[in-house]
């Protein structure tokens, strides 16, 4: 940027020494300087205005706002975010992204993300909640727009007016989420956990069935047993015969077919299946074909 500060247009051999000196000549200098003291004042509040200050001027705090301009070019080294600790706290937790990217929070009930200020389309967003979970009756809300990366998402109950997520126990857990649509539809990944695998196990004789994995089947060599401990809530499985070279007996805990106590799931032949969701602390049977339950 050219300044507009002109040092030249005063005449600094005037007025000259022993002789009458025109009146005029003193008008011009002190309106080029006046011009000049102007300009340069301009171009000072300009300056304070608009670049970028590692320090308070006169006085004023300094505020950095690049207000949406492009950085480009530029090596970053010892960079840091800002973190909001909004405490402990329940009902909805506010993530504003003009206020931070990090947000902590300790629940003492049921929480909701809310997400505001996010940038607009064509630019990503990005907020990271850290949630300590004091009681694992407390769940975190999420709002419809979140509707990518859920699948698989540990005890993620899917909901019309937002999908629920249940924690099998108290513990610190951090989530991320971003946007490039200006908060239409928002992705999220669960940073502590990973997410249920959606691979098949065989299941050895006397084994106890994974809980990380979405189906699991049998290829029995003569009679076994398995067992099938409680899950998260909203978890959904799968058991499958696949060989059948003797009865597979698998004792489940939690059995939403019993009153109280285990149940236990017998598979006769090739091709008996059932799939379970652990709903309100029970694995209930939500698909049956031609299996056993006692």
């Amino acid at each position: 940027m050219a300044s507009n500060i002109n040092p030249t247009n005063i005449d600094t051999t005037y007025p000259v020494a022993g002789q009458d000196n025109d009146s005029q000549g003193f008008r011009d200098n002190f309106t080029n300087i006046k011009n000049n003291f102007t300009e340069a004042e301009r171009e000072i509040d300009d300056l304070q205005a608009n670049v970028i200050l590692k320090g308070e001027i006169g006085g004023e705090s300094v505020d950095n706002d690049f207000a949406g301009t492009v950085v480009s070019g530029a090596q970053i080294k010892d960079f840091s975010e800002t973190v909001v600790a909004i405490g402990t706290t329940s009902g909805n937790i506010a993530l504003d992204h003009s206020q931070a990217h990090y947000f902590t929070a300790t629940t003492n009930g049921i929480v909701s993300a809310v997400f505001s200020n996010l940038p607009p389309a064509g630019e990503k967003g990005r907020i990271q909640l850290e949630l300590t979970i004091s009681d694992v009756a407390h769940t975190l809300t999420l709002p419809s727009q979140v509707g990518k990366g859920i699948e698989g998402i540990q005890g993620l109950v899917e909901n019309v007016a937002g999908d629920v997520i249940t924690f099998a126990e108290a513990g610190d857990y951090l989530f991320e989420f971003t946007t490039v649509d200006g908060g239409t539809t928002i992705h999220i990944e669960d940073k502590s956990r990973p997410k249920n695998n959606v691979s098949a196990e065989d299941v050895a004789d006397a084994g106890a069935i994974s809980l990380t994995s979405a189906a699991s089947y049998f290829t029995t060599t003569g009679s076994e047993t398995a067992t099938l401990a409680a899950g998260t809530p909203g978890q959904v499985k799968t058991l499958v015969m696949a060989g059948d070279g003797g009865d597979m007996v698998v004792t489940v805990d939690n059995a939403g077919w019993k009153a109280t106590g285990n149940g236990t799931i017998t598979f006769n032949d090739i091709g008996d299946a059932c799939t379970l969701q652990y709903i309100n602390n029970k694995w209930y049977a939500t698909g049956v074909f031609n299996t056993n339950f006692a």
